[in-house]
């Protein structure tokens, strides 16, 4: 993928709370809307409480209505009215509040999210797949929208107001509330024991999962192996016995907590607190301690008191859910970035150095290993090596896709670390192996490395890299878009990379392989595309196939992250050591075996 050009990016700091310490994830990251959410919060429970108020108002109403006080009767209807009212003003300020919130919030989560990624290293993408910065983007913000926007107006009215209705009741008679609320601690120990229950066996449902994944992947993936070699009803048998295992599991692991909980709700649905005040109201109606309409707020209350349980027993469950992503999300934002000069420079050339560079992806297992190699201009360096050698690692140093720990890697005679990204890639472009292509049309992924490159200039990068006519055949030519009516094979998507780097015209051209998906014909008429390319370029090319870097300015052969050897094809083969074994090989065995070994 060629690339060029860079952006300003805004000040993106990492997520902590206070110098050198990281907070609190959750809280962090809600701290630019938290006046807002504490303002809907309080908006809520009031709300709550208003709610309240037409069950409260029932009871006066009775008694007035009973007394034949008419006045009362109405200063009591006047207060249910007008605490409906309360309610319906205070609860959808609250939810516009917090929705408000909720998409401010996102928005600025989901730009600082970007801005991270468009700063990070670009070596660092290399080692997660797409699923992993989904995951951020989408599911974990999305964690943390139903925390804001949901789980906390839900979670305020569920504890507001049987907490209010209990103040209310207790007012009225403490005996006949705590008669109402006789199965409550029977429910909290049942709970408690179903949440330490699902906590001990949370890992051991989770392993069930992964196994059942595991065997999907496989099923799915190695399908075409699985039938070519009759392997099916084996597979089968794979994919069956981790669902049946998976199944067992989840009964052994849910059978009990199911139980346990069904009992517990039991204990605190609408029938059983209806009977419970029911049964102490007639009592104390029998004992002559109340009157039968004093039991009336107990029965309309005690239900407003549990119905809200739900919600109170479910949102243990979606904070956590919330606290787990946005720690991931904190991870994404704290990963550190390339560092950019206060003072950037302008490079006075496009030779290219590595000097005593020594770079490992673990720290203390280096992959290079004091590497020091010159790049003249106009000439095309091959590196070359074992697999493991470190061949692509040394390729993605120079475009800066990592920085290496020890040394410097120089372009013009100024280190690429002092060089702004915009500046880097005006100088360099790349074509690797792995071909990675936008859903856009063909002209627009072509036209990436000069976004105000002509249709002539882009027609001509297409045609030079022998892709043109193959563009022409789609179903809308240039305007064919990837993924749609555009199906590319993966040679065909290698040219149009290739297309992608000549047009970006750089003085420095990096090549992890880049013929590897095309035919030899195709091969050969990109070489000498390429070799057009080349002159008056500085050229590092990684060769997995060892035919093709015969006319190589200078050959570097990689053993264990060191330079083994330096030269040209014909010094090297006749020099003892490495590559003349390479070379050896590749002879007797023809390219397949030779190719398999360089790799």
């Amino acid at each position: 993928m060629a690339t060029s050009g860079g952006e300003t990016m805004e000040n993106d700091d990492p997520v902590t709370d206070g110098p050198g310490r990281t907070g609190g994830a959750l809280g962090v990251l809600l701290r630019p809307v938290r006046g807002r959410l504490i303002l809907g919060i309080v908006l809520q429970g009031v709300a709550a409480i208003s709610s309240l108020g037409s069950f409260i108002a029932i009871y006066p109403l009775a008694t007035a209505l009973l007394s034949g006080d008419g006045d009362r009767a109405r200063r009591v209807v006047l207060f249910a009215a007008v605490a409906l009212m309360v309610r319906f003003v205070a609860q959808s300020l609250s939810y516009l509040l917090m929705h408000d919130a909720d998409m401010e919030f996102q928005l600025r989560l989901r730009r600082r999210i970007a801005r991270r990624l468009g700063r990070l290293p670009l070596g660092w993408f290399t080692s997660r797949n797409s699923a992993t910065v989904k995951k951020t983007l989408a599911d974990d913000v999305e964690s943390l929208h139903y925390l804001v926007a949901h789980s906390m107006p839900d979670l305020t009215m569920a504890v507001v107001t049987p907490v209010a209705a209990l103040v209310y009741l207790f007012a009225l008679d403490w005996r006949l509330t705590l008669i109402t609320l006789v199965t409550m601690p029977l429910f909290g120990v049942l709970f408690r024991m179903t949440g330490r229950r699902s906590g001990r066996q949370g890992e051991r449902l989770g392993r069930a999962i992964v196994g059942v994944n595991t065997a999907v992947i496989e099923f799915v993936q190695g399908i075409a192996v699985i039938k070519a070699f009759g392997q099916r009803d084996r597979a089968w048998g794979r994919y069956t016995g981790a669902v049946d295992a998976y199944m067992a599991t989840l009964s052994d692991v849910k059978g009990p907590i199911l139980r346990l909980s069904s009992i517990a709700y039991a204990l605190v649905c609408p029938a059983t607190m209806l009977l419970a005040s029911l049964s102490g109201g007639t009592l104390f109606v029998a004992a002559g301690w109340a009157r039968p309409v004093d039991v009336l707020p107990f029965v309309l209350l005690g239900l407003a008191i549990t119905a809200p349980l739900v919600v109170v027993t479910y949102a243990p469950q979606a904070l956590g859910q919330a606290r787990q992503a946005a720690a991931r999300v904190t991870d994404l934002l704290n990963t550190p970035v390339l560092p950019e000069p206060e003072a950037p420079r302008r490079p006075s050339g496009h030779r290219v150095d590595f000097r005593d560079v020594t770079f490992g992806y673990t720290p203390g297992e280096p992959v290079l290993r004091d590497v020091s190699v010159s790049l003249r201009p106009g000439t095309v360096t091959a590196l070359v090596g074992p697999s493991g050698a470190g061949k692509s690692t040394m390729a993605a140093l120079l475009p800066r896709f990592f920085d290496p720990e020890r040394g410097s890697v120089s372009i013009g005679g100024v280190d690429v670390r002092e060089m702004t990204p915009g500046e880097l890639y005006r100088h360099v472009s790349f074509v690797f192996q792995d071909v990675r292509l936008l859903r856009a049309t063909v002209a627009d992924n072509i036209r990436m490395a000069r976004p105000d490159a002509s249709t002539a200039e882009v027609e001509a990068a297409a045609r030079a890299a022998r892709c043109h006519d193959r563009i022409m055949e789609l179903p809308r030519g240039y305007d064919s878009v990837v993924g749609e009516d555009a199906r590319l094979s993966g040679g065909e998507a290698q040219r149009l990379s290739i297309a992608r780097a000549l047009l970006a015209d750089t003085p420095v051209l990096v090549l992890d392989e880049a013929t590897a998906f095309v035919d030899p014909e195709a091969e050969a008429s990109i070489y000498d595309a390429l070799s057009v390319l080349v002159e008056g370029r500085t050229v590092l090319f990684v060769a997995h196939r060892l035919h093709t870097i015969v006319e190589a300015d200078q050959i570097v052969v990689l053993e264990q992250g060191r330079v083994a050897q330096l030269g040209t094809h014909a010094e090297l083969v006749d020099r003892e050591g490495l590559y003349q074994e390479l070379w050896a090989a590749y002879a007797a065995s023809g390219a397949g075996a030779a190719e398999q070994l360089n790799r």
